[in-house]
């Protein structure tokens, strides 16, 4: 089996996520698990930008819309944060444009909504 891409920082972004979500629990709304993400990740000194936008070209012009991540950790992946009741198509579509306008290679979607923290690896 191939090496998977990021593996260390994805075990460090995963665990800071299950510390959130065994903290927690399920039943807050998605701001409150960015909020708490954002302070687990500095305890941890995993560096991060929070609510990243990132420009849209086409053609030759940069469009007036941008798409805001909620987070890029390590400066090369994307994490998405939703409390909803799964994981859907849209979710991995919209981290696949995050990551063609980012032009990180792997994306990460977490769902704190369920009893166990339920979360999707997305390469492009």
């Amino acid at each position: 089996m191939a090496d998977l891409i990021h593996k260390d920082e994805s075990y460090q972004i995963v665990g800071a996520c299950m510390e959130v979500h065994k903290i927690l629990g399920r039943g807050f709304l998605e701001i409150v698990y960015k909020d708490a993400l954002e302070y687990e990740f500095k305890l941890r000194n995993i560096p991060f930008e929070r609510e990243k936008s990132f420009k849209i070209r086409y053609k030759d012009i940069t469009l007036p819309r941008t798409y805001i991540a909620d987070f890029v950790v390590f400066d090369k992946i994307i994490l998405e944060a939703k409390c909803q009741s799964g994981i859907l198509d849209e979710h991995y579509k919209q981290v696949i444009n995050y990551l063609a306008v980012s032009k990180c290679k792997l994306g990460i979607i977490i769902n704190f909504s369920n009893d166990s923290l339920e979360y999707k690896r997305v390469v492009l």
